[in-house]
């Protein structure tokens, strides 16, 4: 589940690391973006986007929205487990840390400077440079695939990133679609490989150990792919196709 299609990154991982898996898409684009909202009116939508994709019997529901998993894990959870394990999304500050700094963590204006965010650096980042990247509007431009947009605000956030970073933080699970542009903005000539940290493996990876399955690449892949859309079944959004996990997911259920 997600605002959007940022839970195509996630979605992909799962089928990568499962091809058998069968995937409920549950995403709510009548009530995007949800960065903005109060936290008592995103959690009535996240449990509304939830409870749909709940009704499908899931193994795992996965929180592919970092935004609603600073926000309501509590809630989903008190309503879902244990019957449904609730797999929330959290900026991979930890992992890229660890690989020395500095670091930025590019993520949604509401997300950058939040207590939670401030938290997970202090925790797991203490002892390396960290700068925290705005991108105002980056997510909307990949929910809209309008890539005009997404060009502007990757080169924005771009020139807020320090020319010495070692590593960027994919702090908002939209960013993840537009990986490879963001990693050509924050690339310098002359300087150290810019290594990019998302969250949709380790989601994905988190996921499968909660519910005891094993991953296995080789399975036969499935072609059962549930899109809802703010509560309506449909067929994945024509921005989805525009990236690659979209179409990955698009091509298995081409072939029921």
């Amino acid at each position: 589940m997600d605002s959007g299609i940022g839970l195509l990154a996630a979605a992909a991982a799962v089928r990568r690391l499962r091809p058998d898996a069968a995937l409920v898409l549950s995403s709510d684009p009548d009530g995007m973006p949800w960065g903005p909202r109060t936290t008592d009116d995103l959690t009535t939508r996240a449990l509304a986007v939830a409870r749909v994709a709940a009704a499908h019997r899931p193994d795992a529901l996965i929180v592919a929205c970092n935004t609603a998993s600073v926000h309501t894990l509590p809630a989903l959870r008190a309503e879902l487990e244990p019957a449904v394990p609730v797999i929330g999304t959290v900026p991979a500050i930890k992992p890229a840390a660890a690989g020395g700094g500095p670091v930025a963590i590019w993520a949604t204006p509401a997300t950058t400077g939040s207590p939670y965010q401030r938290g997970l650096i202090r925790d797991f980042a203490g002892s390396v440079d960290v700068t925290e990247v705005p991108c105002p509007g980056l997510a909307d431009a990949v929910q809209h695939a309008d890539e005009d947009a997404v060009d502007r605000a990757v080169a924005a956030a771009a020139a807020l990133t320090p020319a010495d970073v070692r590593a960027v933080v994919l702090g908002c699970t939209h960013y993840e679609l537009v990986a490879e542009r963001i990693l050509a903005a924050v690339q310098r000539p002359g300087r150290p490989p810019v290594r990019l940290y998302g969250s949709a493996d380790a989601v994905a990876a988190q996921a499968l150990r909660r519910t005891g399955v094993p991953a296995d690449p080789a399975a036969p892949p499935s072609t059962d792919l549930t899109v809802i859309l703010s509560g309506r079944e449909a067929a994945l959004p024509t921005a989805a196709l525009t990236y690659a996990e979209g179409r990955l997911l698009a091509a298995a259920a081409a072939t029921r």
